[in-house]
């Protein structure tokens, strides 16, 4: 099992990737907090995972919160002895340009998916220490590395994740403590559905520019997630994994 011995935490963990991800954690052998604030939904997922047999626990974890993060660090430590790995998961999207962004959606969206991420980590990083180093990986997005027409502030939003990212690894990485960015494309999760539900054509005009003419499954972003959590990519900090089917290569 490539995570045998593993404590894992991950944001956003009740549904979509971040469910993905935890499921397939347990299964590579690790012990998982999952938070989220989708309490019902997090609670059906640690039922389910416990009929597999497997060990995972939900947190409610709002992750704007810096109280909520440090009792989800809390948590793994008491529960399982230590905290090897952390996925910052969790994010949100809103659709709009700069100038039609409204100040109160900046706000929310740079809270959600930076600073979440940041707290995440600042949260994790002295449990890794006395771990004796860990791995944080953080989920941006293809729009982390290109510009948009229409999500501003989720652009800016994965463009700090990105560089957050790299600050994390040059300060910690004689720590033992990498950090990488997974940047995926158009991924079939709620989220993606939600912006796609009423624009047909627009889903056609993006499953048209990606190459290999679809949009990702979770389990396909879970998979690379897994690879920069485990010891196969021990050499591996500051760096961006790109997931998106080539729609970035043209």
């Amino acid at each position: 099992m490539r995570l045998e011995g593993k404590v894992a935490l991950i944001s956003g963990g009740a549904r979509g990737m971040g469910a993905v991800e935890a499921k397939l954690f347990v299964q590579e052998g690790a012990k998982v907090v999952f938070g989220d604030v989708r309490e019902e939904e997090g609670q059906r997922l640690e039922a389910e995972i416990a009929e597999s047999g497997g060990e995972a626990v939900f947190t409610k974890l709002d992750v704007t919160s810096a109280d909520d993060w440090q009792s989800a660090v809390d948590l793994a430590v008491s529960r399982f002895g230590k905290l090897d790995i952390l996925v910052n998961n969790a994010g949100i999207f809103d659709n709009a340009t700069v100038e039609n962004t409204t100040v109160e959606a900046w706000d929310r969206v740079l809270g959600i998916n930076a600073k979440g991420v940041f707290l995440g980590s600042k949260s994790a990083i002295g449990a890794m220490r006395e771990a004796g180093g860990g791995s944080i990986v953080n989920i941006s997005s293809t729009a982390g590395l290109t510009g948009s027409t229409v999500s501003s502030a989720y652009n800016a939003s994965k463009g700090a994740v990105r560089l957050l990212t790299k600050a994390t690894a040059v300060q910690f990485g004689s720590e033992k403590i990498r950090a990488n960015s997974v940047h995926p494309g158009p991924i079939e999760t709620d989220m993606v559905k939600q912006v796609f539900l009423d624009d047909e054509s627009l889903r056609d005009e993006r499953i048209a520019a990606i190459p290999q003419g679809r949009f990702g499954k979770p389990e396909e972003v879970a998979n690379c997630v897994l690879f920069l959590a485990s010891d196969e990519a021990s050499y591996m900090t500051g760096s961006e994994l790109v997931v998106d089917g080539g729609w970035t290569a043209q």
